[in-house]
């Protein structure tokens, strides 16, 4: 009995450590009424939770199907009336283990993005983003920051050909299997296998891995944005109803033919294919709005103007039509004298009436004998600038396979069937403007990040990308491993150093943003923020020390930039305040010291940062057990609200 008396009390201590604030005996009635005054805000560490967000979206919908914060089902469908179908055969796409995969996308993440300098590029100046990691987690960690903000998605998932790499969601310890399939820690059992097509659930594994990833990147889209995927003929029918149900079939935009090679496969045992798809989403079809693409050379060149007209060149468009309308079969004579009637079955498309205002306009062309059949000039300033994109894109406008091969050559990189720049360029042609964000969270080679750099040069934007790739192991019989590239990640960070840089030596854009931050996936740099599953009784000492062993202040400001909700390309400052650090992100938007023993002339200094700064918004954080005393912890609070912090920008960890 007194062991387990022992083992309560013990119990107890924990939760008033981690739950309750500690009250010395000179400022306990102190700090408790002032507690009342100014609200303090627990930072849990967790990405948003997607269910519950979804939850209170339905309640401001619907706030009357709610019984004591329960959904009344039979109230909700009285209220969807006729949009509800329950009868027991009905039109769905289902599969073995998707309510998992709901699950999986809408479960919280406690992990972390670590800064890693070392393998960055222009880390100061860059707003480019490079994230080692497995894709699910690190889409729920960009869930906060980047919400709504990406233009565009462009993904080369696995084709599922029974030899691809097979991502092992663990929905019990996501970390530990990321960490475990990456090798960075013993495998437990783990197999790195292929899905062989001999499983009795190659669609169903694949359909697992692809769904929940799907979901979450939709989240990150702007409401004008789209997503493009490129996929063959194994998964195609079964991500069409994927994408179909994540996106809606009303934001379905295309279903585009690539022409990746010329030439037959000759051992190929069915019909060798020579294209593969690539789908086109958008978020919101009412807020999407279709680009353009330019003109080439070649199709610019088939305007004319023979008879030198003012208004510049023109091609000759056909001046009848199908329409069926009365007054519209109407006889026209050449200035030569020959009478013309509308071709069979058709009609001229203006009426008599308008055709004499054209004539009157010379905008009507009988030739250079002014005896040949009337033609519509068709004015090249007065057109649309552009043309509207088909679904058929050849090789000779956005390149092949053996383009592709020819581009990772000339930086001298080996690569497993990687896309050509040109394919990924078109694509953001179609599908971004000159300043948005871009995201591939399948970037194998880069290819995404190298045709963001190339447009850029081009037509002078300021695109930025962020790059996301399991450090999946190369083979040690390839050439890429035996050019001293151990995992997919060292090739794809390598190919934007070079990539940049050879676009700068040959375009001479001394200002192009070739740089890239680089992120990799871990476990929370904070101990109460991972806490230990196999001993729920942890020690005191993980209190008193916050972090994990190894970690960098570093480390931690940017896993609070992350849980905050600030992008993580945000420049980020150092201060001192009465020998205390104090770390500025986003010009004094969010000002973090985790230091020990602060004092309240930390806060002073904070103040005149904010004073000198001025930022819109201004939030706080300090480490939970940093205060000197819990008076002092009081009085910086005070301090700071008097001084204009709003009452739940002040957050401790």
């Amino acid at each position: 009995m007194n062991l387990i008396f022992i083992h309560f009390i013990y119990v107890l201590i924990i939760f008033l450590i981690t739950h309750l604030p500690i009250y010395s005996s000179t400022d306990s009635f102190i700090r408790f009424s002032k507690v009342l005054i100014m609200t303090e805000t627990k930072l849990t560490g967790l990405t948003p939770d997607i269910a519950e967000e979804n939850i209170n979206a339905l309640k401001n919908l619907f706030p009357d199907v709610f019984t004591e914060d329960k959904i009344d089902f039979d109230k909700l469908k009285q209220v969807l009336g006729k949009y509800v179908d329950d009868e027991k055969e009905r039109y769905n796409f289902t599969w073995n283990g998707k309510g998992k995969a709901l699950r999986l996308a809408q479960t919280p993440s406690s992990a972390t993005l670590r800064p890693c300098v070392e393998e960055s590029k222009n880390w100061d100046t860059t707003d480019n983003l490079y994230i080692e990691g497995d894709n699910l987690e690190v889409l729920k960690l960009l869930q906060k920051s980047y919400y709504g903000k990406v233009k565009m998605i462009y993904i080369d998932p696995p084709y599922n050909t029974g030899k691809d790499f097979v991502y092992s969601d663990d929905f019990l310890d996501t970390i530990g299997n990321y960490k475990a399939t990456t090798g960075q820690v013993d495998d437990s059992g783990r197999s790195n296998s292929s899905n062989s097509e001999t499983s009795g659930r190659f669609h169903t594994d694949w359909i697992n891995m692809v769904y929940p990833r799907l979901r979450l990147a939709r989240n990150l889209l702007s409401e004008d944005g789209v997503i493009f995927i490129s996929i063959d003929d194994n998964e195609i029918a079964n991500l069409i109803k994927i994408c179909n149900e994540i996106f809606g079939e009303s934001n379905f935009l295309g279903n585009i033919i690539w022409q990746k090679k010329s030439s037959p496969q000759n051992d190929a045992n069915k019909i060798s294919a020579v294209h593969d798809y690539i789908l086109f989403y958008c978020k919101n079809f009412e807020k999407y709005r279709m680009n353009l693409i330019p003109r080439t050379a070649e199709q610019i060149s088939k305007f004319k103007n023979p008879d030198n007209d003012t208004r510049g060149v023109w091609t000759a468009g056909d001046l009848s039509s199908k329409t069926k309308a009365s007054g519209h079969s109407y006889p026209i004579q050449a200035p030569g004298g020959t009478i013309y009637y509308p071709p069979t079955g058709r009609q001229w498309a203006p009426s008599s009436e308008t055709f004499s205002k054209l004539l009157a306009e010379n905008r009507i062309y009988f030739g250079i004998g002014q005896n040949s059949q009337p033609k519509l000039k068709q004015f090249l300033s007065e057109i649309q600038q552009g043309i509207v994109p088909t679904t058929l894109w050849l090789k000779e406008y956005v390149g092949d396979n053996t383009r592709a091969v020819r581009e990772l050559r000339e930086l001298n990189i080996e690569f497993d069937s990687p896309k050509p720049v040109s394919l990924i360029e078109y694509s953001l042609k179609v599908g971004s403007d000159k300043d948005s964000l871009i995201l591939d969270f399948f970037s194998g080679s880069t290819t995404t990040a190298h045709a963001v750099m190339q447009l850029n040069a081009e037509d002078g934007g300021n695109r930025k990308f962020i790059m996301v790739q399991l450090p999946e192991s190369t083979p040690e019989k390839s050439e890429a491993y035996n050019a001293g590239y151990k995992n997919i990640c060292e090739i794809g960070k390598e190919r934007i150093r070079r990539a940049g840089e050879k676009i700068k030596a040959e375009t001479g854009k001394k200002d192009l943003d070739i740089g890239f931050k680089v992120f990799k996936l871990d476990s929370s740099n904070i101990k109460k923020w991972q806490p230990d599953a196999d001993n729920i009784n942890m020690s005191l000492s993980d209190f008193i020390d916050n972090y994990v062993e190894g970690r960098t202040e570093q480390d931690v400001v940017y896993e609070i930039l992350l849980k905050m909700g600030l992008e993580l390309t945000v420049p980020v400052e150092e201060y001192e305040f009465s020998g205390k650090k104090v770390y500025s992100a986003g010009f004094g938007a969010l000002m973090i010291c985790t230091d020990d023993d602060i004092t309240a002339d930390v806060s002073k200094g904070m103040i005149e940062l904010h004073q000198k700064l001025r930022p819109e918004v201004w939030k706080v954080v300090f480490k939970d057990n940093g205060f000197a005393t819990d008076s002092v912890k009081t009085n910086v609070r005070e301090n700071l609200k008097t001084a204009g912090l709003a009452e739940d920008n002040f957050t401790t960890i």
